[in-house]
């Protein structure tokens, strides 16, 4: 069977749930250590005397969250591994030209899955400094404008304390900034990031096992809403490795010994990956290609555009921050707001779903929270 960076899609959801459920957590110890004693005349005092109490309890979490993260990627990265193995084994077997004696026997994968796991693990590393000093920022912040609002008389000290853990809770925790200034949350880049090395681990398992087959050629699938880094690569054959750019070969026929068979080769895959194929978010998929025996696979049309699979990340990504802004809420008033926000980008995204034919996934509307 073809193989696609979406082969590990739930593997990478499973461990990006972790960390959301990390930063639900914090969004709840943050509002628990600020929502007592309003009405105390010693308030900021006693809120910054709990400082370090905070600080503990949040490190005790991201501590947590880092064993549990690290555990989560190495077995998910096996898993991503054996699949990709696997789907070449179907494959092969479905096709029936020849491959018997190696679809018996699994090529062994512990060096690649360590090394991608370390690349994960270190690549997310910032991430928990982050979500320590942005935890206590923003309660430091709460404090010092719930005590400067009464004496400036705009705001009562609960109000300018919601105010400002609704800007948290807007953002949430900022995972990365990329290079243009863009601030990535928590779920977004770590799925990412995951999503990225776990669909690797299934390629490369997959065509490693294809070059152990003498498989040289793969094609690649048309898929829905293709974006254009993918777009190019569509319904093209491309070596499995080796040299870049398009040009004609002459290849044994797969099942006819001795009749050659010319074949356009767009470029390599290492090549086409570098230029946005097989992304994070890619619905493209790679198979073997069968020189004389495979078909380029005839257009279809898209259920929606690109731009409307963009589109309803974005409403996926309203639901989760009014998500947050509930569990931020520091009385029943704000809470029913905050839902409500929550039940209208939710409409949204079912009129969108409706008009396009694009599956909704309710799991990434989703606020994880810890069990």
């Amino acid at each position: 069977m073809p193989v696609s960076p979406a082969m590990a899609e739930d593997l990478a959801a499973a461990i990006a749930d972790l960390y959301e459920a990390a930063g639900a957590t914090l969004i709840a110890q943050v509002r628990a250590a600020l929502d007592a004693g309003w009405d105390s005349p010693q308030w900021v005092q006693l809120k910054l005397a709990a400082v370090g109490d905070l600080q503990t309890a949040i490190q005790t979490v991201i501590d947590a969250l880092q064993v549990d993260a690290s555990g989560a990627v190495g077995q998910a990265l096996s898993e991503a591994y054996d699949r990709g193995q696997q789907a070449a084994v179907a494959e092969l077997g479905a096709l029936g030209v020849g491959q018997t004696a190696f679809v018996a026997e699994a090529l062994p994968g512990a060096s690649v899955v360590d090394r991608l796991a370390a690349a994960l693990i270190d690549d997310t590393r910032p991430v928990y400094v982050r979500m320590l000093r942005q935890s206590m920022d923003v309660y430091r912040t709460v404090i010092a404008q719930a005590a400067a609002a009464p004496a400036l008389g705009a705001q009562t000290r609960r109000q300018a304390a919601q105010t400002a853990l609704d800007k948290f809770a807007n953002r949430g925790i900022t995972g990365f900034v990329d290079k243009s200034g863009r601030a990535w949350d928590l779920r977004t880049y770590t799925e990412m990031a995951t999503r990225s090395v776990l669909g690797r681990a299934a390629v490369e398992a997959h065509t490693d096992r294809l070059g152990a087959a003498g498989v040289d050629l793969v094609i690649v699938s048309q898929a829905p809403e293709e974006c254009p880094q993918c777009r190019p690569w569509e319904r093209k054959v491309l070596a499995r490795a080796g040299a870049p750019g398009a040009r004609e070969v002459q290849v044994e026929h797969a099942t006819e010994d001795g009749e050659m068979v010319t074949v356009e080769v767009a470029g390599s895959l290492p090549e086409a990956r570098g230029k946005g194929l097989l992304h994070p978010n890619c619905r493209h998929t790679v198979s073997a290609y069968l020189p004389g025996v495979s078909k380029i696979p005839v257009p279809q049309e898209s259920r929606g555009t690109y731009e409307d699979t963009q589109k309803q990340r974005y409403l996926e990504r309203q639901v989760r921050k009014w998500k947050r802004r509930a569990a931020a809420a520091l009385d029943e008033d704000a809470k029913r707001k905050a839902n409500a926000s929550v039940r209208a980008y939710q409409a949204r995204i079912r009129e969108l779903t409706a008009e396009t034919g694009l599956p909704r996934k309710s799991r990434r509307e989703q606020l994880t929270t810890a069990r």
